[in-house]
């Protein structure tokens, strides 16, 4: 008799044994607090794969018991969502993140160099020790430290082949002596003359920042400084990491390069000391004299800029923050600090000063569009579903953001959960909503985190609960973690997979606001756009709508990527230009290099041609040229990219993340990626381009949702703008030297015969020649780029094959 589940199983694991049934016990807890129906099919599976790192056949038959969901619904769940494993993993899971920005960044060659030297087979993807698995995911949110990868937790960031060796070295090392970093509490010394605030959201710790601040808060308490060490969110200021703001007599300087040896210099360099530490600080701080340089710069790398600094205060001064209010100055998880800067005074006026029709009435006259991609008018969403008669109506904020390249709702939850959870209780107490969710991505382990804390703090203040701020209004808030798929950021998609089916979208009409989770009137609003709404109760409907453009009011806040300068999080006023922003705030892209394109609006936006960078920011203005404004993902190329291989790698991924329900997303999404790769082979004809055309047309317009309608976006707008490029794939040539069917890699006579090229080399293609200029096999090149990375004089280059 067959098993009910037959998962896959690696050659490598078929003697891995299923868990007893005291193992599995722990799921009876969470069926309890979840629901014994199939609702809790999700979160059961979630428990399960973080027990055991994949979902045993047993585990999976005791979910269905549990739940009374059958075989069939449960199997087809886990095989739906990626973060799900049907084999057991290694010990430690690496994941490396694919997004655009990781893409751009060389990723692949990543990927590449990390299963060379942990002799992951052909057919797996774990080490035959058992002691590594490498996971591809579509995307960290962390793109300004792009290539990123994953492991266990810790995010380690700007890798390239030569350096992943190193980093594993560096894991293992942190796991031997059992190093643990946990949240850091908030230091403030009495009579505290400064504030230290460090960044602690999740591409700061990446930098460091946690052991940074656990450095400075211990040289704090030893030297008796008085100055507050304080946590906040991000800063925004992502290309500068490591920084630290310090405020002091009313002036913000900038630290940058700070490590956590280095603490005790700054405090010393900046705070007299008054203590028995004072003749070791005077003696410290002589020494620190002769290495300080009148420039702020410091022998060790240090330097500290003023927010005057062009590379502070061009890009912070040219933002204006509504979502992103007070970026790099709260506590993410106080409370008290949050109410003083008037936390809650907007839902306090939509309780008790403001009726229902009239808070919709504010937001409908501030012109407030949706931030998660579509734009469509916030207060007449809101008006729909008051405007239900049936009970009960649900709230949900959409967090599973899954563009690659995007990290903007990542950085708001983590920074700003109570104005989220302020604009999620607006918005249901305009439209009659009482129970809502939070639907973050389970790649956001410290949003999802973050929120869960902040909706805790809420209801032990009285401010969440059967009694909204003390009135009648009832409103309860949860968490739910999505589980890997892109197309839940569709919301008839997410209300599937919170009711613990599939996430694949419905056709519409009837719209969640009729018809939503559980067959109820919904309310579906992005992070973004609920972040806004406090703002627009406190300062009035005409202060948001006299920004921005006569159809796009407002601000946006971007995840600005790529091969640029000063990338980071920014928001900035509507109608503001792409160059604007590009050259403006982020400094345009590195000396040497030309603006090549502008990709906004994620895999379902387009490639904006550098010619064309002076469109404005708007919604009408970035459809018509091709692109879309999407939830803010803006990834910078420059001459070095190739934009086939950019299409063929949106395409790659919407093909990947498409639920397969509609035969024209489908199986035309798989079409033209098959046509895409031919072409970066240089195998392509000049019938594919029509060809590719046409499938974009028709998928557009037949496909069910929002993501096969616009997955072609990228592919008919680089044949739009970028078609010589195809035409000269067609041709066997690749312009920007990125293809690696249509490149060779040539050393030349500045080789002065080192043989660090032929140490690194993966592919062993490259002979030890001692002191010769060395020679690369090109039948067993895989163009990996680690002789290129690695060459101490710039000997080997990159040629048309």
């Amino acid at each position: 008799m067959l098993p009910i589940f037959s998962p896959r199983k690696s050659p490598h694991w078929e003697d891995t044994a299923s868990p007893s049934q005291s193992e599995l016990a722990f799921l009876e807890e969470i069926s309890e607090k979840t629901g014994r129906n199939p609702e809790g099919v999700i979160a059961l599976l979630q428990a399960v794969q973080d027990r055991f790192g994949y979902l045993p056949e047993n585990a999976l038959q005791r979910i269905c018991e549990l739940t009374g969901a059958s075989p069939a619904q449960v199997w087809g769940v886990a095989t739906f969502y990626s973060q799900f494993r049907l084999r057991p993993s290694g010990r430690f899971l690496i994941e490396i993140c694919h997004g655009t920005a990781c893409h751009v960044g060389g990723s692949t060659l990543v990927q590449q160099a990390l299963e060379y030297h942990l002799n992951i087979p052909p057919d797996g993807d774990t080490d035959p020790t058992g002691l590594f698995t490498v996971q591809k995911v579509a995307c960290l949110g962390c793109c300004s430290l792009a290539p990123v990868i994953r492991i266990q937790g810790l995010i380690y960031g700007h890798l390239s082949p030569a350096k992943v060796q190193g980093v594993i070295r560096e894991f293992l090392a942190s796991q031997e002596q059992n190093r643990t970093i946990e949240e850091p509490q908030p230091l403030r010394p009495a009579h505290a003359q400064a504030e230290l605030r460090i960044g602690l959201d999740s591409c700061c710790r990446a930098q460091g920042h946690t052991r940074i601040f656990q450095s400075v808060a211990q040289a704090v308490n030893k030297l008796h400084i008085p100055v507050a060490v304080k946590r906040v969110g991000c800063s925004g200021l992502c290309h500068q990491a490591p920084t630290v703001e310090l405020l002091v007599g009313g002036r913000r300087k900038f630290i940058l390069g700070l490590r956590p040896e280095n603490a005790p210099q700054i405090l010393l360099e900046h705070f007299p000391i008054r203590s028995p530490w004072k003749l070791l600080a005077l003696k410290a701080k002589e020494w620190l004299r002769d290495i300080w340089s009148p420039s702020g710069e410091h022998g060790d790398g240090l330097k500290t800029l003023t927010s005057a600094d062009p590379e502070v205060g061009t890009f912070l001064g040219r933002q204006l923050r509504i979502a992103t209010e007070r970026l790099g100055e709260l506590d993410p998880l106080d409370l008290e600090e949050y109410q003083r800067v008037g936390g809650f005074s907007a839902l306090r006026r939509a309780l008790f000063e403001w009726t229902p029709e009239q808070i919709i009435r504010e937001i409908q006259a501030s012109g407030l569009r949706g931030r998660g991609g579509a734009g469509f008018p916030t207060g007449q969403k809101w008006a729909q579903v008051a405007a239900q008669p049936r009970q009960p109506k649900f709230l949900i904020c959409n967090g599973d953001e899954g563009d690659p390249g995007a990290f903007m709702d990542r950085t708001l939850l983590e920074s700003f959960p109570f104005r989220v959870i302020e604009g999620a209780a607006i918005a249901a107490v305009a439209t009659g909503c009482h129970q809502g969710f939070f639907y973050i991505r389970a790649e956001y382990p410290l949003a999802v985190q973050r929120v869960r804390k902040a909706l805790e703090i809420c209801y032990e203040a009285g401010i969440l609960g059967p009694k909204l701020l003390g009135s009648n209004f009832s409103l309860e808030l949860s968490v739910r973690e999505g589980a890997g798929a892109f197309v839940c950021g569709e919301e008839t998609a997410l209300i599937a997979s919170l009711e613990g089916k599939r996430g694949t979208p419905r056709l519409r009409p009837p719209y969640p606001a009729e018809e939503g989770y559980h067959g109820f009137p919904t309310l579906v609003n992005n992070v973004e756009t609920l972040a806004c709404v406090p703002w627009i109760i406190r300062h009035g409907a005409a202060a948001f709508a006299a920004i921005g453009t006569p159809t796009s009011k407002g601000t946006k806040v971007f995840a600005l990527a790529g091969k640029i300068r000063r990338g980071g999080l920014v928001e900035v006023p509507m109608g503001t230009t792409l160059r604007q922003i590009v050259e403006e705030i982020g400094g345009g892209v590195v000396p040497g290099r030309k603006l090549k394109a502008i990709q906004i609006g994620g895999p379902s936006g387009g490639c904006i041609p550098a010619e064309l960078a002076d469109l404005p920011v708007d919604f009408e203005a970035l459809t018509q040229a091709g692109a879309i404004m999407g939830s803010g993902g803006m990834v910078v190329f420059d001459d070095r990219d190739c934009m086939v291989d950019v299409a063929r790698y949106f395409l790659s991924f919407t093909q990947n993340q498409s639920c397969g329900k509609c035969t024209f997303c489908r199986l035309g999404s798989r079409r033209m990626l098959e046509i895409l790769e031919a072409i970066c082979q240089g195998k392509g004809t000049s019938k594919d381009l029509q060809e590719l055309e046409e499938l974009a047309r028709v998928t557009q317009q037949a496909s069910l949702c929002g993501l096969g309608k616009t997955a072609p976006n990228p592919v008919l707008s680089t044949l739009r703008y970028f078609r010589e490029e195809y035409e000269a794939h067609l041709a066997g040539r690749c312009p920007a030297l990125r293809c690696k069917a249509l490149i060779r890699y040539h050393i030349t006579d500045r080789c002065v015969g080192c043989t660090l090229c032929a140490q690194h080399c993966p592919a062993r293609c490259i002979p030890i020649t001692p002191y010769r200029r060395h020679q690369i096999d090109q039948t067993a090149c895989t163009r990996c780029d680690t002789c290129r990375e690695i060459c101490p004089t710039g000997a080997v280059e990159i040629l048309p094959a």
